[in-house]
């Protein structure tokens, strides 16, 4: 079986480093076991590297180390074709954008209400709980 293809919103990646003890963090965990495969982009990653930065207490080195890993592990995505607007938030769309051109199966987020128009481009938005389901963890 093909390995499942998804786009962590940057909320999920937030939440991991927020707290050890929630769903985010399990999912997070599991990304260097390979029983699913994240995709990034330029875009995606920078978002990543400021709100982490903003939003949780790791300092730059570990914000880089955090993302050196991602990169490395990930499928790295370029984007040639923007679908906005396809959503009421620019940085919903450059998620969706990422899913479509990465051909990921799932976006995890807990906004589903904000990614309303996935279902067009034949994409999943599941939470992260909802996704430890999918991969049986």
């Amino acid at each position: 079986m093909a390995t499942v293809r998804v786009v962590l919103d940057t909320k999920v990646l937030v939440s991991a480093f927020r707290s050890r003890e929630g769903v985010a963090f399990r999912l997070v965990s599991l990304i260097r076991e390979g029983r699913f495969e994240i995709c990034v982009s330029v875009p995606l990653v920078l978002e990543y590297e400021d709100v982490l930065l903003r939003a949780t207490s790791l300092d730059q080195d570990d914000v880089l180390s955090v993302l050196r890993f991602l990169c490395a592990v990930a499928h790295q995505q370029k984007i040639f074709y923007l679908w906005r607007p396809s959503l009421p938030d620019p940085k919903d769309d450059m998620v969706l954008e990422l899913a479509v051109a990465s051909r990921a199966r799932y976006v995890v987020t807990y906004n589903g209400k904000d990614f309303a128009a996935a279902e067009r481009f034949g994409i999943q938005v599941i939470t992260p709980k909802a996704f430890l389901d999918v991969i049986g963890d």
